[in-house]
């Protein structure tokens, strides 16, 4: 075995070509998800962790081919069922650095389920979900996150579902970390992608994702120069809640619990009741959760980027190891052949 001080030396001499395999890369052309690799490739060096105990595992998908192109450990799951293999091999070896990777569709519809379960066990590692509110792999059905009325192969006439909020539902779910970046803005979601990976317990990154193929354009609002700063709100911890054009700025203020838009000349123009971001209070990350005008149209706020609430809670497989060290302490620790033929026997007649 190694010693700290090797692991640190090699691990300092690790690069972001270091962690590229050498299988091609099959997304379409101009796909979001080459964004996304490109971000994960460039801060794995960093997280002083050997490659050996890294190991990135998906479901079913277009961006459940990630662990192809990382060269590190990885597994291609079955659809939805990325969160369960991942929860049983955090469980088993908690000293890795795992890391889940999928989709809207794999995550929100048959692996629904896994994930909710996921989040509020707490085991640590971080979930990577890709959102183009399209299913891609497939070839353009819509998914538990696409709009009311989309038009795609399987709604040809709009759907006519209520979509998915996915930090809504993450934060129902008891999640310790909840956070929202975009592909197109690389430099944010490189920094939501360190503090995800540096915090301790389930880190959820919602990421918007573009499908030039069967969605092309689902956020561009978002990622467009000339719409961008008026429709989104990019959260910093300590920081008031300001967006908007140059000499047009806008403040959200709380009156009570109720989000307000204020407009202002300048920064130094602030109101006393400006809202500034704390990520710790569960109940105003809730708040920025709603402001989602598809499912709440009334709400006619910027769509928040960054991480919306995070808090320190014990860790699943920590408590798993403790309960596991106590009972060995009370009871010692055991003998499988002589509890399959202990005294505990029927006879059957």
């Amino acid at each position: 075995m190694k010693e700290s001080s090797e692991v640190e030396k090699d691990t300092q001499s690790l690069s972001p070509k270091d962690f590229t395999s050498d299988q091609e890369v099959r997304w379409c052309p101009g796909c979001g998800d080459f964004s996304i690799l490109k971000q994960v490739q460039t801060i794995l060096p960093e997280l002083g962790v050997p490659r050996e105990n890294i190991v990135f595992i998906s479901g079913i998908g277009c961006s459940s081919r990630f662990p192809y192109y990382l060269n590190t450990y990885g597994m291609h799951g079955i659809h939805g069922r990325a969160p369960a293999i991942a929860s049983g091999l955090k469980a088993v070896n908690p000293d890795l650095d795992i890391w889940v990777i999928t989709g809207d569709g794999d995550a929100l519809s048959i692996g629904g389920n896994h994930l909710i379960h996921l989040l509020r066990r707490n085991f640590n590692l971080n979930i990577l979900l890709f959102n183009n509110e399209i299913y891609g792999l497939t070839k353009g059905q819509y998914s538990p996150t696409s709009p009311q009325g989309s038009i795609s192969k399987s709604t040809p006439f709009g759907s006519v579902d209520h979509p998915f909020n996915p930090l809504a539902l993450a934060l129902g779910a008891e999640a310790t970390f909840v956070s929202r970046s975009m592909d197109r803005d690389p430099k944010h979601l490189r920094d939501i992608l360190v503090q995800a990976n540096d915090h301790k317990g389930s880190s959820l990154v919602e990421i918007y994702q573009n499908c030039n193929v069967f969605n092309d354009g689902a956020f561009e609002r978002f990622t467009d120069k000339k719409t961008k700063k008026e429709t989104t709100l990019f959260l910093e911890e300590g920081k008031p809640l300001v967006f908007g054009n140059e000499g047009d700025l806008k403040a959200i203020v709380l009156e009570g619990l109720r989000p307000k838009l204020v407009s202002i000349n300048s920064m130094e123009d602030l109101p006393e009741n400006v809202w500034v971001h704390d990520p710790s209070k569960k109940l105003l990350a809730g708040i920025l959760t709603q402001f989602f005008e598809e499912i709440n149209p009334k709400m006619k706020f910027p769509r928040p980027f960054g991480v919306l609430y995070k808090e320190d809670r014990t860790c699943y497989e920590e408590l798993m190891r403790d309960q596991i060290q106590g009972a060995i302490k009370e009871k010692g620790k055991g003998d499988l052949d002589e509890l399959l033929t202990g005294p505990n026997t029927w006879t059957i007649k």
